[in-house]
């Protein structure tokens, strides 16, 4: 059913509803039944439609746009559990020392990282997001690389064999990297085969691998495989993953580091 014939069967709240999710990302039960002035029970009667209808897709909580062969916008993805990718990008900064080199990739959540490492000193960056460079460059401490190759406009990725060739150029201490879905299998998804191929660059000529990835990352879906959770040294979220995970996390080495743990220690 095409959507604008799908949308016209919607009340006007439940469109209220769409729209707000694909401006934010992400709608939770509870604000919306505040937002709206209903009842909790009337929202998720909503968000049940919604999602039957494959406009929306459920997590934990509430739903966010449905996806699956497509990325959310870059506005949408940078609203999403903001609070927790800035305790996840904290995290992920203290695990880099000073007077190092490392890779950050494209991602939300790899910006967060950059932020945090503003205080550091004697680093290398070297990465393909423009954001992480204009968070990094007035930092005279910190020496920043940018590779070249085709500028995606909506959200400042640098993709392409020109993007892959130039981290094959280099070997550094750390690679800080994202994915926008997870499989319980320990598959690392994402949607575009061009960011995949260089992040599978930057995985492959770095000494340890740090991915940043919040829970809701394991009730997406994406088509393109960029590597398995057993090529990363440290994965570091906000909530405890899935128990198959875990093991696995656990039988390949991986230091799983939970932020709200973390941050309470």
């Amino acid at each position: 059913m095409p959507e604008n014939t799908t949308t016209s069967i919607l009340s006007t709240r439940q469109n209220d509803i769409l729209e707000f999710a694909r401006v934010h990302g992400e709608v939770e039960v509870d604000p919306l039944a505040e937002l709206f002035n209903v009842t909790p029970q009337t929202i998720r009667r909503d968000l049940n439609q919604l999602c039957d209808l494959k406009l929306l897709q459920r997590v934990h909580g509430g739903a966010i746009v449905h996806d699956g062969v497509e990325n959310l916008g870059y506005a949408a993805r940078k609203q999403m559990a903001a609070d927790k990718k800035n305790l996840i990008g904290q995290r992920a900064a203290e695990l880099i020392a000073n007077d190092s080199s490392l890779f950050i990739n494209i991602g939300t959540t790899t910006e967060w990282v950059a932020e945090y490492l503003k205080t550091h000193t004697g680093l290398l960056v070297i990465t393909n997001n423009i954001n992480v460079v204009n968070t990094l460059r007035p930092n005279e401490l910190i020496d920043v690389m940018t590779a070249g190759g085709t500028v995606r406009r909506e959200d400042g990725a640098i993709v392409g064999q020109t993007a892959v060739d130039f981290f094959g150029r280099f070997k550094v201490d750390y690679a800080v990297v994202g994915a926008s879905a997870i499989e319980k299998d320990g598959a690392l998804l994402d949607y575009d085969i061009r960011e995949v191929r260089v992040a599978q660059a930057i995985i492959s000529n770095a000494r340890s691998v740090i991915l940043v990835a919040d829970a809701m990352k394991f009730e997406r879906n994406a088509p393109v495989r960029i590597a398995n959770i057993g090529e990363v040294d440290f994965f570091v979220t906000d909530e405890e993953p899935p128990p198959e995970f875990m093991e696995l996390c656990q039988t390949q080495g991986v230091q799983v580091e939970i932020v709200s743990a973390a941050l309470e220690d």
